[in-house]
């Protein structure tokens, strides 16, 4: 069956699988991606939503790359908002509900669709090494498949235990078995694991509903989109809804806390902070007596229904019990009841930027394995993982992102660093030049990188810079076209903004904080120039954000230039600290374990003080 040798092998079929297989064959690599079940390819195991507070960027990021998540998420959207945008462009968030079903359905046959991709149904049960290198999988039916480059995406599914109350039961994802054999060889080759849980809530019978109890949530009055592609925008959508928890709802849930995994010592593993479990809650935020529930669709025209904010492993009579007592939900029935699973992970200062292991060549790691959560976090890291494996089996310039170029750089500068005991999750705060790092300007900071190692088209490319000139020019505009007093003062005096006694450039009079690209476009000169040069929604958005926090993301760049400098200084590959007594115990300790690569990896450790890296670039002569 497989007696030609694959470039690639990906193992598991999930978001961050079939970006890493995408991104693989798209290059040029012939990928053969395995997964346990072909139906189940680009499932979304738990919310039926992409994008949110920073996972949208990198959403966005994907798609400037020229991958497939962005596409994927607006053909099989049921509504869009965009998080935040009463604050500053560089919080503006990106997401989308999407229809379940058919997300994954779009996965699929985009995967088909592309060339080099071939697939098989089955458990990879070990992998096949030589040495210190990769050279392919053994499946649990005991067939070798051989490859130049392995990229192992296992999710949830390593040696995954699912609980609902004090029931357990093996499973990588509800209905569906875990994946033995890898967690145990990859140890006995000295790689450290981990335990990790997450969990999911109860899905429900929306016709069991009473939604005139609940508060609506509608979608934006005008919907944008993930992908810089020209996919399809809403025209229509569907509505969320909100509801409260109560002091009875969660009354009801104590009764049953004597039963729950969580808290009598069934579940020993971390879960993730920031989106933790109705018990959780409720146990670590006992002041609050109400807690926010969001019910959203799981498609267009299924009834299932999935509950935000009740994610609960307690036992099902207890979650239904109180459920029921939730203003809308007095009649309600389940699907299927709330669960959290245990998996095994690694910690990820086991890998190199590129995301391949350090102790065995051309193996490669992404998503959950390497302790993240999301759909988003995945993905990216699948492509990342991806596009390496094919740069490294040709012989290529490695493709790494820094912290001050995208989101994606700073997840997995974070994880390779300074390594991750919960499940990581990527918001705003964790980037330091968010400013740099909007949604609007992904493609514009991407799509050339992508370009240039044969991912992102042609036809990418030249849509990227057709948006760059128009933006150009029409920031040029605004700054060499003069407006008259009686012609802006009008404007200036809606927003409460002082009035100007002699015509000066548009520039400065949008620069004011008030002042929006609405106002502007109320001026014939300015509404003459959209027209004439064609300016779509895209471009009036990214030049009101060049003009209006100019100042802002020149100082970020100037912030960024800095880090480029310690970036240059490179450590020696397999440097000895253990000689440099100067260094703290603790900064020995650490280095050694992580190998930074350069002295700008170095700083970001736990533990590494600024002396300790004064001591190196003396050391280094610099």
């Amino acid at each position: 069956m497989f007696g030609e040798n694959y470039d690639v092998i990906v193992v598991g079929g999930g978001h961050a699988g079939a970006e890493a297989a995408a991104a693989a064959a798209n290059m040029g690599s012939k990928t053969l991606l395995v997964t346990m079940n072909l139906q189940t390819i680009g499932q979304m195991s738990c919310n039926p939503a992409m994008g949110g507070i920073a996972k949208g960027q990198i959403v966005r990021e994907i798609d400037a790359l020229g991958g497939y998540s962005g596409i994927v998420t607006d053909k099989s959207a049921i509504q869009f908002k965009m998080l935040n945008k009463s604050k500053g462009p560089a919080m503006w968030s990106p997401r989308a509900q999407n229809d379940r079903m058919r997300f994954a359905e779009e996965w699929r046959l985009m995967l088909e669709r592309t060339p080099n991709v071939d697939f098989y149904q089955e458990m990879v049960s070990g992998l096949l090494v030589d040495g210190d290198k990769i050279i392919g999988v053994r499946t649990s039916l005991g067939i070798d498949i051989k490859s130049k480059a392995v990229v192992l995406t296992n999710g949830t599914f390593l040696n995954g235990l699912i609980h609902i109350g004090e029931k357990q039961f093996g499973g990588g994802r509800a209905g569906e078995k875990g994946s033995t054999g890898i967690t145990e060889q990859l140890t006995s080759f000295g790689f450290e694991s981990g335990r990790m849980k997450t969990g999911t809530p109860p899905r429900v019978d929306g016709r069991s509903l009473d939604y005139s109890k609940m508060i609506v949530q509608p979608g934006d009055v005008k919907p944008e989109k993930f992908s810089y592609t020209n996919t399809p925008i809403l025209k229509t959508q569907r509505d969320c809804h909100m509801t409260h928890t109560s002091a009875l709802v969660h009354d009801l849930l104590r009764e049953g806390f004597d039963r729950s995994p969580m808290f009598n010592g069934r579940i020993q593993s971390i879960g993730p902070r920031y989106c933790p479990s109705i018990e959780d809650k409720i146990h670590r935020f006992a002041d609050k007596d109400s807690h926010q529930m969001f019910i959203e669709p799981e498609g267009w025209d299924t009834v299932e229904v999935y509950v935000n904010g009740f994610s609960t492993s307690l036992p099902e009579d207890v979650q239904f019990k109180a459920l029921r007592s939730v203003v809308g939900f007095e009649k309600v029935k389940f699907f299927r009841p709330g669960y959290a699973i245990e998996y095994d992970y690694f910690p990820p200062t086991q890998l190199k930027h590129t995301l391949e292991t350090k102790l065995i060549d051309n193996l490669y790691f992404a998503g959950q394995i390497n302790g993240t959560t999301g759909y988003e976090e995945a993905a990216s890291q699948g492509l990342m993982a991806g596009i390496n494996a094919h740069l490294k089996i040709n012989e290529k310039e490695p493709f790494i992102l820094k912290r001050d170029e995208a989101y994606i750089g700073v997840l997995i500068d974070d994880l390779i660093t300074k390594g991750t005991e919960e499940p990581y999750r990527m918001f705003t705060s964790r980037a330091e030049y968010r400013t740099l790092l909007r949604q609007d300007n992904a493609d514009l900071r991407l799509t050339p990188m992508g370009h240039e190692i044969g991912l992102a088209s042609n036809a990418r490319l030249k849509r990227m810079e057709e948006k760059l000139s128009k933006s150009e020019s029409f920031v040029d505009f605004f700054k060499q076209t003069s407006v008259l007093p009686e012609d802006i003062n009008p404007i200036l005096e809606s927003v409460g903004s002082a009035t100007v006694k002699q015509s000066d450039k548009m520039y400065k009079s949008f620069s004011r904080p008030k002042v929006t690209m609405e106002h502007m476009l109320s001026l014939a000169p300015v509404a003459t120039f959209v027209k004439e040069q064609q300016i779509d929604n895209e471009v009036l958005e990214q030049t009101e954000v060049q003009v209006k926090y100019a100042g802002y993301i020149a100082k970020e760049k100037v912030n960024a230039d800095k880090l480029h400098r310690l970036e240059n200084v490179k450590i020696p590959a397999g440097f000895d600290y253990s000689k440099l007594k100067s260094l703290s115990f603790e900064a020995r300790e650490k280095m050694t374990a992580i190998q930074p690569v350069t002295i700008s990896q170095a700083s970001r450790i736990s533990g590494v003080t600024p002396s300790d890296i004064s001591v190196l670039l003396v050391y280094l002569g610099r």
